[in-house]
């Protein structure tokens, strides 16, 4: 009938919420590891700062592992063993990183001893993260309709960070005054509560999913058997589109991740900046992030359909307006004071904000173009690649204003060099994304012919 609105079938909005509760649980126990500790190690303990920056990098290599863990729930059948265990991974290795940490900070410890604890400790914390968010994202790509990729993935998104804005705020309030026993205290705190929210969310949520017929609707949804890890690996570097996404997701969050440890010094060494206003700048740029997520997740679910408006689309005005803002960043660079810094970090977090959430959603629709290949696998294959970016991103950013400022001798023009750069990666980052996903997606997507679907066509 005119006038009428078809609901989509597959997860509805509250069994999408309740997987954002997944990754906000995951984003909180994460915090504990790549914040609060690395603070911890640094301030409190006076421990080297390479120790803690190399056990966050040791954590994001061992998820290269993502792909073998995303293959293991496609041939489980079932998604949620994996989430809850991979939260479980992640909780037990947050508490014995807690404790590798309490013993470095004590003068009688073995220190190499110590430090074997923290490896270990790190290496479950990359298998929780890599096995509990393959898993989820996997989950939401095979359970969720096209036309609401995009807002799934804006909300999923959104809620990690909230998780992770909220467990910073009460453990950075219960904390003091520090002590090594409220230390333990609140990171079990943190990570019991995580625990619980993550088993509560996915308690009977694919069951639900199976009465809804979600699979009616999804072409993701395949049948037989899933074939082997080799034949999967094999089945996507095969495959051009998966390539080029692929290369897409590591150059792109390449470029999104350099700026992370240079923009404070940045703020303070060329702007003079107070370390209270350049974090304050900070959650402005992380301000922006949210709500380029939020309008990418309204337009791109709002537009689905009705006008040539895809998520490619999105991506592409993302990366090209990250790319304008880091061009204004190395401007400013030179300008130094006076030139309208907050402005201009707020619209690279909004345009950062923007094709994260895009490419996000668009990973979620080509999770289900391979033949034989399923979404847990498909996923992985791409976590890795973003870990791996990641990884190097930071450590690029910061390595590379360090050898600049030392071969050009002026702050500015070192900042402005790494900007530039960044700059150039969200452009070719835009190129590749107008290439990705083509005439193969079209081709293995026969039982689904939303727009959406096809988000790279």
């Amino acid at each position: 009938m005119p006038g009428d609105t078809i609901e989509p079938r597959g997860l509805g909005w509250f069994a999408i919420i309740r997987i954002g509760l997944v990754q906000a649980s995951i984003g909180a126990i994460v915090m504990l590891a790549t914040s609060l500790l690395n603070r911890v190690m640094v301030v409190e303990y006076a421990l080297a700062a390479a120790l803690p920056a190399g056990l966050v990098a040791w954590h994001y290599a061992v998820q290269l592992a993502r792909p073998a863990w995303g293959h293991g729930s496609d041939r489980g059948r079932r998604r949620t063993p994996w989430i809850l265990g991979g939260v479980a991974v992640l909780a037990g290795g947050a508490l014995l990183a807690v404790k590798a940490t309490v013993m470095l900070g004590t003068a009688d410890t073995n220190t190499v001893a110590a430090i074997g604890v923290a490896i270990v400790a790190f290496t479950l914390i990359g298998a929780g993260v890599g096995a509990g968010g393959t898993s989820a994202l996997a989950l939401l790509a095979s359970g969720v309709a096209p036309e609401r990729r995009a807002a799934a993935a804006a909300v999923t998104w959104i809620m990690m960070v909230a998780g992770i804005v909220v467990a910073a705020g009460v453990a950075g309030a219960l904390l003091d005054p520090f002590s090594p026993e409220r230390l333990v205290e609140v990171a079990g705190g943190v990570a019991l509560s995580a625990l619980c929210v993550a088993g509560l969310a996915v308690l009977r949520l694919e069951r639900g999913l199976d009465e809804s017929g979600g699979d009616d609707f999804a072409a993701t949804a395949k049948s037989g058997d899933v074939p082997g890890f080799a034949a999967a690996l094999r089945e996507i570097l095969h495959e051009n589109e998966a390539r080029r996404f692929t290369i897409f997701i590591f150059v792109s969050m390449l470029a999104y991740s350099m700026q992370d440890l240079i923009l404070e010094p940045f703020a303070g060494l060329v702007f003079e900046m107070t370390p209270g206003q350049s974090t304050s700048l900070s959650g402005t740029q992380h301000g922006g992030v949210l709500l380029g997520m939020i309008a990418a997740g309204i337009g791109g679910s709002a537009f689905a359909g009705r006008m040539p408006v895809d998520l490619k689309v999105w991506t592409v005005i993302g990366c090209m307006g990250s790319a304008l803002a880091l061009v204004g960043l190395a401007i400013a660079a030179v300008v130094g004071p006076g030139w309208p810094l907050v402005i201009n970090v707020f619209a690279l977090g909004f345009c950062n904000g923007l094709f994260a959430v895009a490419a996000i959603g668009s990973m979620m629709g080509l999770a289900g173009t391979g033949t034989k290949t399923r979404e847990g696998v498909r996923m992985g294959v791409w976590g890795a690649s973003q870990a791996i970016a990641f990884g190097l991103g930071g450590l690029m950013g910061a390595l590379g204003v360090d050898i600049a400022r030392k071969m050009q001798a002026h702050d500015g023009s070192a900042f402005q060099t790494i900007f530039a750069i960044e700059a150039t990666l969200f452009v070719i980052a835009a190129g590749l994304a107008m290439r990705a996903a083509g005439t193969k997606a079209a081709a293995t997507n026969e039982t689904t012919r939303d727009p959406e679907t096809q988000v790279f066509a």
